[in-house]
C-alpha cells in the first residue's frame, strides 16, 4: 500500500481528480493506493474502477430500481458526522457478514479534527426516518463513493445499489466526467457490485502501466496473473536474500 500525505486544509478539487486517475483512493484524512489485499491468509490482486459518465445509459433492472425507490425523500448536504449516521451505520454493521470498519468516524475522520476532503453525503428517508445515507467526496471533475449504508429493515429495496445511481446522477447533472467507486478484487466476488451502474460504461485501471481499459474480465484476469508474477519473483528475490 502507498500513501500520500496532504499538507492543504482541504484538498483542492483538482488535486483530487489527478490521485483518482492514478488510481489512488481516500481512507481516514489520507489518499492511498495498493495492488493487494490479503484475505483469508491469501493474496489477492486489486482493481481500481471508474465510470465514465458520458457513457452512462441505465439497463432495466437500474431503471427498475430508481423508478421502485422514488418513495424516498433524497437531500444532498454537505457531510458532518452525526449520532444519527453512527447509529444507522451500527445497525448495518451488525447485520452483513463481511469485514467494514467499526464506525464511520474510524473510516473517514480517524480521530481527525478536520475533514481534509470536500465531502458530501446523500441521505435517504421514510417518513422523516433516516435509512440510509450514502458519503462521496467530490473534485473539479470526478466524484468518488466512500461508504454506503442503510437501515437493514429496508434491504430489499437495494438501498447500497440505489446511492450509487443516485451519486452517478448527481455527478452528471455537475457536469463532472468519472465516477470512482473503488475496487474488486479478483477472484472474491463480494466487490463485484462495484459494477451494477453500468459495467459498459466501466474502466479498470492497468496499474502496471499507469492507464485505464475498457472493463472487461479478461483483461482483469491477464492483469490480475501479471501482478501475481510480479509479486512471486519479489517474495523469490526476499526469500534469497535471507
Amino acid at each position: 500500500m502507498t500513501a500520500t500525505p496532504h499538507s492543504s486544509e482541504i484538498i483542492p478539487g483538482n488535486v483530487l481528480d489527478f490521485y483518482l486517475s492514478q488510481g489512488y483512493y481516500r481512507m481516514h484524512q489520507e489518499l492511498f493506493t495498493c495492488q493487494f489485499l490479503p484475505i483469508n491468509g491469501g493474496i489477492y490482486t486489486v482493481h481500481w474502477l471508474r465510470v465514465v459518465l458520458a457513457d452512462v445509459t441505465w439497463g432495466p433492472e437500474q431503471r427498475r430500481r430508481l423508478r421502485l425507490n422514488e418513495r424516498f425523500s433524497i437531500t444532498l448536504r454537505p457531510f458532518r458526522l452525526t449520532d444519527e449516521y453512527e447509529d444507522l451505520y451500527a445497525r448495518y454493521r451488525a447485520s452483513i457478514s463481511f469485514d467494514a470498519p467499526d464506525t464511520v468516524e474510524s473510516f473517514t475522520l480517524a480521530g481527525a479534527r478536520h475533514n481534509a476532503f470536500p465531502t458530501g453525503v446523500i441521505e435517504l428517508r421514510d417518513a422523516g426516518r433516516l435509512i440510509a445515507a450514502g458519503i462521496f467526496d467530490s473534485g473539479e471533475q470526478t466524484l468518488a463513493g466512500i461508504m454506503n449504508f442503510y437501515d437493514p429493515a429496508y434491504r430489499r429495496y437495494s438501498l447500497g445499489k440505489y446511492l450509487m445511481l443516485l451519486k452517478i446522477n448527481y455527478a452528471r447533472q455537475q457536469g463532472m466526467t468519472h465516477y470512482y467507486p473503488g475496487y474488486l478484487v479478483h477472484g472474491y466476488p463480494k466487490f463485484d457490485y462495484k459494477l451494477y451502474p453500468c459495467p459498459a460504461a466501466t474502466e479498470v485501471f492497468d496499474s502496471y502501466r499507469g492507464y485505464w481499459l475498457p472493463f472487461d474480465w479478461q483483461a482483469v484476469n491477464e492483469h490480475s496473473a501479471e501482478l501475481l508474477t510480479v509479486w512471486r519473483e519479489r517474495e523469490n528475490e526476499l526469500h534469497g536474500a535471507e
